[in-house]
């Protein structure tokens, strides 16, 4: 029970930081050391055997003390913290701050077991209805199961609250921000964009420059090629590309959705709409080319032409899942990004070479948000057809 309790904690902490919630990543962790110290020192001094191995007794644990005391400091400041974000999280440090207070009297060897039980009961309690209302509110993407308002609410100064974005952030709903978004890129500007994986960062195909500036963005190595995404598959077919039956069928298959295909490149990309940045896409010989799963990012596809495409985020760090993370880590280089709040997926698209599709079949590059073994059903199943 003791290594349960710990262990979700920390799931719960590592999670946190996953999504970027600092407050909530430090709080879990120190939720999970404060558990599984209490829990850990109840075992042994309640143990005979293990209690005298480790010199642990009665007036003997005053370290333990001293552990509990600066527990009890450390969540008062979470207390503070939480009551500026919603009830059920501040009901939980309050919850995690009685229970310290037992530890500690367990250290005294003056814990009454009625006040033990109470404690665990409340914490049991919220903290049952925390995870259900987190979880139920995440799954139907509405607050279905209350967590309470702020019971402080901290106002910046006003000069605060008017310091400007550090570029052009419209919501993907209105038309007026994809419009405005579709100017930009059209006039050279790389902008961020959401896509039916992760956050991208985007140039237009017929400005090189833009594309090239996409790299120095990025820090992305040159040897790295970038993609192209288009908005439907009947673009590809006026291109008139030299692609196998068995290509096109896999491809009807796949897209749109969050698999890329390699495929041979050649001058038909230039009908496609690919235009001067021609030799800064995909390599010499081959091009990746998706067809995004998301309707607000086709339809400024159909405003632009093909879009260059890279995951936004530094290179060599995570992608970025929400509009937020895009800005505060690359806003300052952009010229605009396309708000469209949590994207669907946490990892990128998968990428699969079809080169040599004909001759030995499909090879799968990157594994992503579609799983491998799903991709080669697909290719089994059109192959067989």
């Amino acid at each position: 029970l003791i290594l349960i309790g710990g262990f979700v904690q920390l799931l719960a902490g590592f999670l946190a930081f996953r999504k970027y919630d600092h407050f909530g990543g430090a709080a879990f962790l120190t939720f999970s050391a404060l558990w599984s110290s209490y829990g850990a020192t109840k075992v042994l001094c309640a143990a005979p055997v293990s209690g005298h191995l480790l010199d642990i007794g009665a007036g003997n644990i005053e370290g333990f003390t001293a552990g509990s005391v600066a527990f009890l400091v450390l969540n008062a400041f979470f207390i503070v913290l939480a009551s500026s974000f919603n009830m059920v999280l501040l009901c939980l440090t309050l919850a995690m701050e009685l229970l310290t207070i037992c530890f500690l009297l367990f250290t005294l060897e003056n814990l009454p077991l009625p006040f033990e039980i109470v404690v665990l009961s409340i914490l049991s309690v919220v903290s049952f209805y925390g995870a259900t209302a987190s979880l139920t509110n995440c799954m139907f993407g509405k607050d279905l199961l209350m967590m309470g308002p702020p019971l402080l609410t901290v106002q910046s100064p006003k000069k605060d609250r008017e310091d400007p974005l550090p570029c052009v952030c419209p919501k993907s709903h209105l038309t007026s921000g994809l419009r405005t978004i579709a100017e930009l890129l059209n006039t050279g500007a790389v902008c961020g964009v959401p896509t039916d994986t992760v956050y991208a960062l985007a140039a237009s195909c017929k400005h090189p420059q833009a594309i090239e500036k996409v790299y120095r963005i990025k820090d992305r190595p040159q040897e790295k090629p970038i993609c192209i995404f288009i908005s439907n598959l009947e673009q590809l077919r006026a291109a008139a590309p030299p692609i196998s039956p068995l290509l096109w069928e896999f491809m009807e298959n796949v897209y749109p959705g969050g698999i890329g295909c390699i495929i041979r490149k050649g001058e038909w990309l230039k009908k496609l709409g690919v235009g001067a940045g021609y030799s800064r896409v995909g390599t010499q010989d081959s091009i990746m080319i998706r067809v995004p799963d998301l309707t607000v990012l086709v339809h400024l596809i159909d405003m632009t032409g093909p879009l260059a495409i890279t995951s936004a985020n530094p290179s060599g760090e995570v992608d970025s899942t929400h509009h937020d993370m895009v800005i505060s880590r690359l806003g300052h280089k952009l010229e605009g990004v396309l708000c469209d709040g949590e994207s669907d997926e946490v990892v990128a698209s998968t990428v699969v070479n079809c080169t040599e599709i004909d001759e030995s079949g499909i090879t799968i590059v990157r594994e992503g948000c579609i799983p491998a073994g799903k991709v080669m059903q697909i290719f089994e199943r059109v192959k067989n057809r």
